[in-house]
């Protein structure tokens, strides 16, 4: 009979004796109070320098007690439900301030989608205009030389008028000696003026190639595309100045290349191209393109008979 006393004796001694209920409240306490600071610092991060009145700053200063009073203000379980309905209250915000931000996201997503989709299908028509130049070429070299050569565009001092090639500027010959890029450049531009068409286109595919962030490049590439329909080659001058547009938008011979670009679809059969490529470039370039650049526009759509 003493053995099984003896070991129950051992096994109440050693069980884990149960919390009272002011133990249980204090743990209650630690683990609310832990969950409030996991949770404000997840609203520092996501709203940086928000309302104090909501989040807990990093460090604050000591608070001062207060002393005791003889009897509680509130009791303890009250006190813990004001501090979980603060934290639900909190949460609420949080999640609400979320998917403010996920609609916004949504919309900006779907603003880029569009944008992109206008573009896209813009440069699609006037891409397909410019290979459309190809199936109506003329034949004969005869008829090709017949078409008139574009005006030039007078806004454009390295552009003089092809049928009276004008010698560079001093200024951009001084900057040929110090810059190899200039003098590449320059050095297409003076075979164009002497009418060395595929000297100069070649000059001008290998400047584009090798300096494409050069600012000339612009320039060069709308040169190219000139050349192509002084020379009688429509369609490559289509492609030329499409491209002008396409890689380097923000070039300085990207709105003439669109009105060039009109010139040339105009003349070959393709009309309502001619009046897209006019368009685009009133569009995009016409709050700073020239004066003259713009009448010359005006009177292309008028000859294409531009809605």
């Amino acid at each position: 009979m003493r053995l099984p006393l003896m070991a129950a004796f051992l096994l109440l001694s050693t069980a884990p004796a149960a919390l009272s209920p002011l133990q249980a409240q204090d743990n209650l306490d630690g683990r609310v109070g832990k969950l409030e600071k996991e949770m404000r610092a997840v609203q520092r991060k996501v709203f940086p320098g928000a309302d104090s009145r909501f989040f807990e700053p990093e460090i604050t200063a000591p608070a001062q007690q207060a002393p005791a009073a003889g009897i509680p203000a509130t009791t303890p379980l009250s006190d813990l439900t004001e501090r979980v309905n603060a934290l639900e209250s909190s949460l609420q915000q949080l999640t609400g301030q979320v998917e403010q931000n996920s609609f916004k996201v949504r919309q900006l997503e779907e603003q880029m989608a569009k944008m992109k989709a206008d573009t896209d299908s813009r440069l699609n028509m006037l891409q397909s205009g410019a290979a459309g130049v190809a199936a109506g070429t003329p034949s004969t070299g005869a008829a090709v030389s017949s078409v008139a050569t574009p005006p030039p565009v007078v806004s454009t001092p390295a552009s003089p008028p092809p049928a009276a090639p004008a010698p560079a500027p001093a200024g951009d010959a001084a900057k040929a000696a110090d810059d190899p890029a200039e003098a590449a450049y320059m050095a297409g531009y003076k075979l164009w003026t002497e009418k060395k068409y595929p000297e100069a286109e070649a000059a001008l595919q290998q400047f584009v190639a090798k300096y494409p962030k050069h600012k000339r490049a612009s320039y060069a590439q709308n040169l190219l595309g000139r050349a192509y329909m002084d020379e009688g080659q429509p369609d490559k001058a289509a492609q030329a100045f499409f491209d002008s547009y396409k890689k380097f938008p923000r070039g300085e011979r990207a709105p003439d290349s669109l009105y060039f670009l009109g010139q040339t679809l105009a003349r070959y059969n393709q009309p309502a191209k001619a009046c897209d490529a006019y368009t685009e470039a009133m569009d995009v370039y016409g709050a700073t393109m020239s004066q003259s650049l713009k009448d010359r526009i005006a009177k292309g759509r008028v000859d294409a008979k531009c809605k």
